[in-house]
């Protein structure tokens, strides 16, 4: 049987911790509640050996498969004979090789949410988290449909969200191209062209600015490259410590115009994950650790802990976030008024999805916005070329007709 780490208080309000063997997490909840003590938090241990096999698989393939499992349960086929059934039609080797451990763990009397635990790849521990709360709860059909539903709306946001960014990026990418073209390849030919006007002293300001910046270019673009790929090699390391991360993510929360974007998607994601598995029964302590991870933002993760640290000490949690500054007022508003009324899961999901359409909708229109900012200034530095070429080449027009 695996053991289960648990958090209780007894009659005094002392916070208690522990392990306790027991076949599933509702006799750990009996054990305790026997012993006058209150669970707040049940957790079952992780194996030691939760390795996965073959990598990540997409989580549009993920939510196919939560999916397909659900259906094929609620019509009555067996969890063995499903996950075999799923196993042979994958066509993602990581996948089979996760099920196959899977499929050997549940045949020894596993349950299917520590099977999937093995797999952190493969089976986020939001997943892995609400399995086991349906599987204890005999609505597994029914945790694995909303597993599903949750991952194909995460995906569609994140596809939502790249494609609106996509053809600014290719408008950006491809206009540095062309200005890097014309300052390389085109700009210093006309360098001997100027240079008796040059000599005479009555070449353009503009122009003469623009063939030293070539020269310079077309002299140091190494260093340029080289410069770019040192601090682009230091910014990762950096950002991939602890104090890089957060420092990368007040950045991102910072930023002019797209700053509430991501901030805004960091909250949604918070409360849909939050809201997912409190529905599906995952104590609130084990669900604000999962949705604080799964944010992905970690400014936004603090001001969770610090919730947590609330929730443990029997306080309310929209009071620390709204102290935190890091959550939309509304949204800290609405939390308030679901805990006083106990509809705090259903209440979260509801803030998630409205915050998606609000962000979707501002992040489509800062793309209408950008689009045309972008054609501007890229039409602004060719047509500063353009003319810096031509002013010389019209005075010496003007000087051979003279």
């Amino acid at each position: 049987m695996p053991n289960y780490n648990f958090v209780a208080r007894d009659r005094q309000g002392q916070k208690i911790t522990g392990t306790l063997t027991a076949a599933t997490e509702r006799d750990v909840i009996n054990i305790l509640t026997g012993r006058a003590l209150f669970p707040i938090a049940v957790d079952a241990e992780r194996p030691s050996a939760a390795v996965s096999l073959g990598g990540r698989v997409s989580q549009q393939r993920m939510a196919t498969f939560y999916s397909q499992l659900a259906s094929l349960l609620k019509n009555g086929v067996p969890l063995l004979r499903a996950l075999a059934i799923l196993r042979e039609q994958s066509s993602s080797q990581a996948l089979r090789n996760a099920l196959d451990d899977v499929i050997a763990k549940v045949e020894d009397g596993e349950t299917l949410g520590n099977a999937f635990s093995r797999h952190p790849k493969i089976f986020n521990e939001m997943a892995v988290n609400m399995t086991r709360a349906g599987g204890e709860g005999g609505f597994l059909d029914e945790v694995l449909e909303r597993i599903a539903l949750f991952t194909e709306q995460q995906t569609e946001l994140k596809s939502r969200t790249i494609g609106a960014l996509i053809y600014p990026a290719v408008l950006a990418t491809a206009g540095s191209l062309v200005v890097a073209l014309l300052l390389i390849f085109v700009v210093p030919r006309f360098d001997e062209m100027f240079n008796e006007l040059r000599r005479q002293g009555q070449l353009p300001y503009a122009t003469d600015l623009l063939l030293a910046f070539s020269k310079w270019l077309n002299q140091y673009w190494w260093i340029i490259l080289a410069v770019l790929a040192i601090l682009f090699v230091i910014l990762r390391v950096q950002f991939n410590t602890p104090a890089g991360r957060v420092l990368a993510d007040r950045i991102k929360l910072r930023l002019p115009l797209f700053g509430g974007i991501f901030q805004n998607l960091a909250v949604a994601r918070f409360c849909r994950i939050l809201g997912t598995l409190l529905k599906n029964g995952v104590p609130i302590l084990k669900s604000l650790d999962i949705s604080r991870e799964a944010a992905g933002n970690k400014v936004l993760s603090e001001a969770i802990a610090g919730a947590t640290e609330n929730i443990t000490a029997g306080q309310s949690l929209s009071e620390p976030l709204a102290r935190s500054g890091k959550f939309p007022k509304n949204v800290t508003e609405m939390i308030a008024v679901a805990e006083e009324s106990n509809t705090l899961d259903s209440v979260l999901v509801g803030i998630a999805t409205d915050v998606e359409k609000e962000t979707t909708k501002r992040l489509e229109l800062m793309v209408k916005l950008l689009e045309p900012m972008l054609l501007l200034v890229m039409a602004a530095i060719v047509l500063f070329v353009v003319m810096a070429l031509l002013l010389p080449i019209m005075k010496m027009s003007s000087a051979l007709r003279g």
